[in-house]
């Protein structure tokens, strides 16, 4: 710990583990050293000063076991990445905040004498009890009247094998103060045992431990949390995962389109997950031969991650397949697009680039819904294509989106990506960077080569969100 301490204690920085570690093992010293003390203390057991002495070297036992526990807490922390807490029904009532010597007060002593029935009870067991200090003590027989009754079983079964069986009481009951708190108690105790072998009297300490049975459950029930929530996380991530295998395409490395006739397209894409990794977003991309021989190069984006955005991304692609091969151009598409979104029962944001690459002519029509413009690729050099209009799909209805044409020559590449390739500072440093892998481009010899050059430019980036990279290379 700091030896530069701030008079004001709010400014005090937190212990370090060392330190923490080093208050542990002086607990656990002086924990020895009590416990010999107890053991000195039983050479005579009707002494009630000797019997007095036990207890207090029993109750600092217990004050030494709780701070080793409270100190364990402090060295450990809270768990990592906590969820929202769960509310809990309090069970039992806030204790007033506790003062200067306030142990003492949640401490407190009784005897109760078996020949008399008589009863004697500390000052500090009336406050504990919340019990009228000019009121008798309760005997053996009315304690269990303050003590709810889910607990009582146990007190009786306490109270009779110590008064029966002359068995030592350690144990813990609620009660219930007459002002509606509940309180719950830490009873150890001993019979005094008669001339004649027999119980004569029982004495106990009591003490109030509430507020760290409270503690306790807390760290419990936060750590129940977490484990729920991570188990929820676990189970979602792996649906996510699921679902999105099951509508990306199914091919994976490189694809060559048309597959009857002579190639026109070489093809490779490829998705790289948020470096979190439990994050599953809506990205996707897409290459498909259409009916009337064309090609369907598409990227998008839905915003969100989860089940719930995956199965919304999912939607978004079969509509695109769906429209795409019934002849739609790139801007009607992506208007019904749009609509599709702006109708679904639960509010979205999409971003896409959707074109159709005509091999006879070797265009590439092509809108977009405010994403990033494809990049094109050719001898060396590259440059981003100038975008037609479009608004975010989801943003506006009734949204009217432009489309372009492209001409393109054999060896050109064409690059379509998601906006999560490099974290945090948006498309133009992700374009800045793609773009200035243009002559490396120059001399590779597939649109697999392209990719693997991309994953390695972007894919240890400390992304939050995920990506996607298709590269498209005209061969014919």
């Amino acid at each position: 710990m700091s030896s530069h301490l701030s008079a004001d204690r709010s400014s005090a920085q937190p212990p370090g583990r060392g330190s923490v570690d080093a208050l542990i093992s002086q607990a656990r010293r002086l924990k020895g050293d009590v416990n010999a003390v107890r053991r000195d203390a039983q050479s005579d057991e009707s002494d009630p000063q000797e019997r007095w002495q036990r207890a207090l070297c029993d109750l600092a036992l217990h004050q030494l076991n709780d701070l080793d526990a409270h100190l364990g807490l402090l060295r450990d922390g809270p768990p990592s990445a906590p969820p929202a807490p769960e509310t809990v029904p309090a069970r039992e009532a806030e204790p007033p905040p506790p003062a200067r010597g306030s142990l003492l007060s949640r401490v407190g002593s009784a005897e109760w004498n078996l020949l008399t029935d008589e009863a004697g009870w500390s000052g500090e067991l009336y406050q504990i009890l919340g019990r009228d200090p000019a009121a008798p003590p309760l005997t053996l027989d009315e304690l269990p009247s303050v003590v709810l009754d889910e607990d009582r079983p146990k007190l009786t079964a306490m109270v009779t094998d110590c008064l029966v069986d002359a068995r030592p009481i350690d144990g813990e009951f609620r009660v219930l103060r007459p002002d509606g708190d509940v309180r719950t108690v830490h009873m150890m105790g001993e019979p005094v045992l008669g001339a004649d072998g027999s119980t004569a009297s029982m004495w106990a300490v009591l003490r109030d431990v509430s507020e760290l049975r409270r503690s306790q459950r807390a760290v419990s029930e936060t750590h129940d949390s977490l484990q729920r929530h991570r188990h929820r996380t676990q189970t979602e991530r792996r649906i996510a995962v699921e679902l999105q295998e099951a509508v990306l395409p199914p091919w994976r490395g490189s694809l060559r389109l048309p597959h009857q006739g002579p190639e026109t397209l070489d093809l490779a894409a490829h998705y790289l997950p948020s470096s979190a990794g439990a994050l599953i977003g809506g990205d996707w991309y897409d290459a498909l031969e259409l009916s009337d021989g064309e090609t369907l190069l598409s990227v998008g984006d839905l915003t969100g991650h989860g089940v719930a955005v995956t199965s919304g991304m999912a939607t978004l692609l079969g509509a695109v397949r769906g429209m795409a091969m019934a002849g739609t151009q790139p801007g009607q598409l992506m208007a019904w697009l749009n609509q599709l979104l702006d109708a679904t029962v639960q509010p979205a944001l999409g971003s896409a680039v959707c074109g159709r690459y005509r091999p006879e002519t070797r265009t590439l029509v092509w809108a977009q819904a405010g994403h990033p413009a494809p990049l094109l690729y050719r001898g060396g050099t590259g440059r981003r294509l100038h975008a037609p209009a479009g608004v975010l799909l989801g943003a506006t209805s009734g949204a009217v989106y432009e489309q372009a044409e492209e001409a393109l020559e054999v060896g050109d590449l064409i690059l379509l990506h998601t906006d999560g390739l490099a974290p945090g500072r948006g498309d133009t440093e992700a374009a800045r960077r793609l773009l200035g892998l243009a002559p490396r481009f120059g001399g590779a010899r597939t649109a697999q080569d392209c990719v693997r050059m991309v994953v390695e430019e972007f894919g240890e980036a400390d992304r939050q969100d995920d990506a996607c990279v298709l590269v498209a290379r005209v061969t014919a």
